[in-house]
């Protein structure tokens, strides 16, 4: 039984901490093992007995900023052709015998990895790994399946990036904001290249990257880990490891200046975007940088009283939203983000500058104690109530270790965050934050077309 929390003499933040420290105790000490098949697939296996149910992620080391120029947009094209069938497994076969098991299974592509999921009774999880190891390695590829996956492909681009404006937005700040690093391509692909791929490219892809030696299987739940790692041998470890292409090093040259673009779309409001360089995690024991630009988005962003929902939308009311974000865990660059959508009556300019004064308010008066207090219990319940959930679990461990980070290192995450400091916020809101860094984005809204018809939707299995 968890002890009762002392609480004479605690302000409600400490006692809020102490209470996360606990119940993250609690979470993240759940037996984690691993081990690697001969064939050099990783297996990491997470018991958690709280509920008889299973999570099953496996994880190639391959998303879109492996793709070559001409090819954006094939690691997300194969991800839809993965649910096309095998010689044993016929198309819409796996999806259904998932679903006839009582699970639910999906995939998504991403710059840095392409993943594929299933949630089951604890009892069905060998049917996951099966029907996953079939498909890793037995995969059907035909140009007719491929010739119609690729017009669901392209729907979906049109539906979720070009007639959405906040979409293309983001699109126009990332190909400006990196000028030599992949992440500047869609995940998705630009449209001519997708116009001019065929099934052969798709294929390059699968044969190149879907091998065991570039996966990890992560497994958690209510689970015996010596039996997974039995029916990982079964059925991974049967499959024949191959020489990966040497990944050559994808560094992004010093930004000395800043950038600027304006995307012309058919839109209701304005939004400004403001993206600056910043680092990933590379050493979750020796750094400190990191964390505190975490800490410095919660201060930003994340809850009602955050900086700038009540300085621009509540105090000022030049903005009818902001947002704040920074993610450190990834294979390439890190960028630092905040948006803004105008209200009625004021311009992107005053918004833009409004953001920029908030920014240099931090760094010419820091943050306050109990400030700093109340945002590290919010970053960090963030953290820790996500513990709840099995299949976050397993992404947490899946997206370390594709990142190259050791995903043990998670306590020291916790303890890190907790010890940021406010002098640290301040000091890397003036290091990091800074014109020569800094990308700005400017949606220019354009006169809605009342007349376009409206897509259909997306005639695909899955669109991710």
């Amino acid at each position: 039984m968890r002890p009762p929390l002392p609480r004479l003499g605690l302000p409600p933040m400490k006692r809020l901490l102490i209470t996360l420290s606990l119940v993250f105790a609690a979470t993240a000490h759940a037996e984690i093992v691993e081990q690697t098949l001969a064939n050099g697939m990783r297996v990491i296996v997470k018991t958690d007995r709280r509920a008889p149910v299973a999570v099953s992620q496996v994880w190639y080391r391959a998303g879109s900023m492996d793709e070559s120029y001409g090819t954006t947009g094939v690691a997300h094209v194969l991800e839809h052709m993965m649910f096309k069938g095998t010689l044993d497994v016929p198309a819409g076969e796996f999806s259904r015998r998932i679903a006839a098991a009582g699970g639910r299974e999906n995939a998504f592509t991403a710059h840095d990895h392409t993943a594929y999921f299933q949630t089951l009774q604890k009892d069905r999880l060998e049917l996951a790994l099966k029907l996953e190891a079939d498909r890793m390695a037995n995969l059907s590829l035909s140009a007719d399946e491929f010739a119609k996956e690729i017009q669901v492909v392209m729907e979906e681009r049109r539906l979720r990036t070009e007639d959405n404006p906040q979409a293309r937005l983001y699109e126009g700040l990332m190909a400006t904001a990196f000028q030599a690093h992949p992440y500047r391509h869609p995940v998705i692909g630009w449209m001519d290249d997708l116009k001019s791929m065929n099934v052969d490219d798709a294929r390059d892809w699968y044969q190149r990257w879907y091998v065991p030696n570039n996966a990890t299987l992560v497994v958690a739940g209510d689970v015996d880990p010596t039996q997974v790692f039995g029916w990982a041998r079964q059925y991974f470890g049967a499959l024949a490891a191959r020489s990966l292409p040497r990944r050559k090093p994808l560094r992004e040259p010093e930004q000395n200046g800043g950038k600027q673009v304006t995307v012309k779309a058919p839109a209701k409001l304005p939004v400004v975007a403001l993206a600056w360089q910043a680092p990933t995690l590379a050493n979750p024991e020796k750094d400190s940088d990191p964390y505190a630009l975490e800490i410095l988005a919660g201060v930003l962003d994340g809850h009602a009283s955050a900086r700038l929902n009540q300085s621009l939308v509540r105090d000022q009311r030049v903005a009818t939203e902001a947002s704040a974000g920074y993610d450190p865990v990834a294979r390439g660059p890190a960028l630092f983000m905040v948006d803004a959508t105008p209200a009625e009556g004021h311009t992107v300019a005053e918004v833009e500058a409004a953001l920029k004064q908030e920014i240099a308010r931090i760094v010419r008066d820091g943050v306050g104690v109990q400030e700093l207090a109340r945002v590290k219990a919010q970053v960090l319940a963030s953290q820790v109530y996500q513990q709840d959930s099995l299949f976050y679990q397993a992404m947490l461990i899946g997206e370390w270790s594709t990142a190259g980070l050791d995903y043990r290192a998670r306590d020291t995450r916790f303890r890190k965050l907790k010890e940021v400091t406010a002098e640290q916020v301040r000091a890397v809101a003036g290091k990091y934050l800074v014109d020569s860094t800094l990308t700005v984005a400017r949606l220019d809204p354009q006169p809605l077309d009342t007349h376009k018809p409206a897509h259909q939707g997306l005639g695909g299995r899955h669109a991710n």
